[in-house]
């Protein structure tokens, strides 16, 4: 069997839809921010891929080395917003910092 193109598109799909049913149905913070991770995954997997399989190129892995370093980034200021909720409202449920707004 010959891993092609479509493999690769199938499991970046999934990653990204499993990346996106936890974004929008989560309640707790520290999952939804593993389900943006997910969707940033399944764009890196795309990336590759169709750098493979277009031209042969190292454009694909640059493109996902810069995401992977955006989602180191956005992990990091994104766990010290949701220390600072916990530590104001001591649970990490994303309902919870709807009384920020007040």
């Amino acid at each position: 069997m010959v891993v092609g193109l479509t493999h690769y598109l199938v499991v970046g799909a999934i990653l990204f839809t499993l990346g996106l049913y936890s974004v929008l149905t989560r309640r707790n913070a520290i999952s939804i921010l593993m389900g943006v991770e997910l969707i940033l995954n399944g764009a890196n997997i795309n990336y590759v891929a169709f750098s493979h399989f277009s031209s042969g190129n190292v454009e694909g892995q640059i493109y996902a080395v810069f995401v992977i370093m955006l989602a180191a980034a956005e992990a990091a200021i994104g766990l010290a917003i949701v220390l600072a909720i916990f530590q104001i409202f001591h649970t990490i449920d994303v309902a919870a910092a709807e009384t920020l707004k007040e």
